[in-house]
C-alpha cells in the first residue's frame, strides 16, 4: 500500500512538472531589497515572530568550498510551523506527505549582485493531492509568502 501511495505522489509530481506551462509555476523567485546576510537574518526573525521555527540553515557555499568548489552564496533554510506539521503527521494516511516538510526557502546571490529568494509552490502541488494536505499546505504557503513580503522589493 505504501508503494502505491509513493507511486501516486511521484505521478502527481511528474504530472505537475510536465504540465506547468512555465517552470516558474512550480518554483517561485523574487529579488530581496536587502543583501544576502541581512535577507537570511530578516527571514529568520520574521519566521520566529510568526510562530515558525528555523530548524536548520544549510550554507551550500561553505559546504561546496570544503569540497573544492567555488559558488556564490546560497543558504537553504528549513522552516517548520508545528501547528501545520502536527495536522499532517497525526494522521496515518497523510504521513506519506511528510516529505513536503519542512518547508524550504533558498536565499542566494546571482552574478548580477542581487540577492534572490526562491521556494517551491507547495500550494500548487498540494492542489493535486487535495483534502487536508491541500488545506494545510495552502496555509503554510500563504504564511511563507507573508514572511517573504518583508524582504522583497
Amino acid at each position: 500500500m505504501k508503494k502505491l501511495y509513493l507511486s501516486i505522489v511521484l505521478l502527481i509530481l511528474t504530472f505537475s512538472f510536465a504540465n506547468a506551462q512555465d517552470k516558474n509555476e512550480m518554483f517561485m523567485e523574487c529579488v530581496s531589497k536587502f543583501g544576502f546576510d541581512e535577507t537570511v537574518n530578516k527571514l529568520s526573525e520574521v519566521a520566529g515572530a510568526k510562530g515558525w521555527k528555523v530548524l536548520i540553515t544549510h550554507n551550500l557555499q561553505e559546504s561546496l568550498k570544503k569540497n573544492g568548489y567555488e559558488v556564490l552564496p546560497v543558504n537553504v533554510m528549513e522552516i517548520c510551523n508545528p501547528k501545520y506539521s502536527a495536522r499532517l503527521l497525526e494522521l496515518d494516511n497523510e504521513r506519506i506527505y511528510s516529505n513536503l516538510m519542512p518547508c524550504r526557502i533558498s536565499v542566494y546571490e546571482k552574478s548580477d549582485g542581487k540577492t534572490y529568494i526562491s521556494r517551491m509552490n507547495s500550494g500548487l502541488l498540494a492542489g493535486q493531492i487535495g483534502g487536508i494536505v491541500e488545506e494545510v499546505m495552502n496555509l503554510a504557503t500563504n504564511d511563507m509568502e507573508e514572511m517573504i513580503k518583508f524582504v522583497v522589493e
